[in-house]
């Protein structure tokens, strides 16, 4: 980030409407009439970035930006992306929550976002827990003239573990934006929604073998059930089976109740990607032959991974292991004497 001089203004914050159920989340302290200072010295791939904390358990469903230039007249710009990431360790983010990519910033407001894409069609969501720190950044895709219009900073004294900067000196690197100079907090803010439904379920699996025994070289067959006990739907959950070597010529056909199968059938592991919503279930039907050599006990493992930003209240259902032994008339010959 280049070294810009701090630009004093005087911003006429706007209310911005939220419902009784919102709550607006900012470390920033501008109000009406308040002196802000503009930072126009990013440049290309650069983020400004704050570090928040969730006020309840609810869904991030807005992201707020004061932009401005000294005259708040200037044309309205695109930039790279807004970006939603886990806390990490400060200053680094953690993993990417979810983006708005190519947000179109208008000079001398606040600008609320509330969709991911540029017609209005799929809302920003981000399922977000009483007490946890989540960071929201801008990404520049162009660099500001010297006089902005950039992102603002209020100017009573910069929240150290609450400002960062990916700054270009090079490398790319995050640093606290305290650290470089910035003389206060970023204008940034989020809206959450409070009464969001619960972002809880109860995912679990478990499987039903026709036998507890098997014999080398012939069919086995058993089913795989996955449910979801609600009340939350799970988008993009997956099933995961990968079969034993002692299992041979493995296919499936599966069957859904209130819910679809991704697939009607398929040979082979399993990795399917699969949504239930509340009180649903899919039955994965396997059939496979048993390795001509086999004699020891067969062990196969089917597990459901629960899709990011959902919490399964019950995790010791989410995988089941299910073991064959060998059947007692084969025992005499698993020495290899007859």
């Amino acid at each position: 980030m280049k070294k810009n001089p701090l630009i004093a203004l005087a911003t006429l914050l706007a209310p911005l409407a939220i419902s009784a159920a919102e709550i607006t989340v900012q470390n920033d302290s501008l109000v009406n009439n308040s002196t802000g200072a503009i930072q126009a010295g990013f440049v290309v791939g650069e983020e400004a970035a704050v570090w928040l904390d969730a006020p309840c358990d609810g869904n991030i469903v807005a992201a707020q930006i004061l932009w401005r230039s000294v005259n708040g007249t200037s044309v309205e710009v695109i930039h790279d992306s807004i970006k939603f990431y886990n806390a990490g360790t400060f200053p680094s983010p953690g993993s990417l929550l979810d983006e708005i990519v190519g947000p179109v910033l208008t000079d001398g407001v606040i600008n609320e976002y509330r969709f991911k894409d540029e017609n209005s069609v799929i809302p920003l969501i981000i399922p977000v827990t009483n007490g946890n720190t989540y960071i929201m950044s801008l990404k520049y895709l162009e660099q500001p003239p010297a006089t902005g219009p950039s992102v603002v900073n209020d100017t009573d004294g910069c929240q150290i573990g609450k400002n960062g900067i990916n700054a270009l000196l090079p490398p790319l690197t995050w640093f606290s934006s305290c650290d470089l100079g910035v003389s206060g907090d970023w204008v940034m803010r989020t809206v959450i929604d409070c009464t969001a439904a619960p972002n809880t379920l109860d995912l679990s699996v478990q499987t039903t073998p026709d036998s507890a025994t098997y014999t080398a070289g012939d069919p086995l067959t058993f089913t795989i059930d996955v449910n979801n006990a609600g009340p939350t739907p799970a988008n993009s959950a997956t099933l995961i089976d990968f079969f034993p070597n002692d299992l041979t010529n493995v296919s499936w056909t599966c069957t859904g109740t209130n819910a679809t199968c991704p697939n009607a059938s398929g040979n082979g592991n399993i990795t399917e990607s699969i949504s239930l919503v509340a009180n649903s279930s899919l039955a994965y039907d396997v059939t496979a032959t048993v390795s001509g050599g086999a004699n020891q006990a067969i062990n196969n493992t089917a597990q459901i991974v629960v899709p990011n930003g959902l919490t399964d209240t019950d995790t010791n259902n989410n995988s089941i292991t299910t073991t064959w032994t060998l059947a007692s008339n084969d025992l005499i010959f698993a020495n290899g004497f007859e």
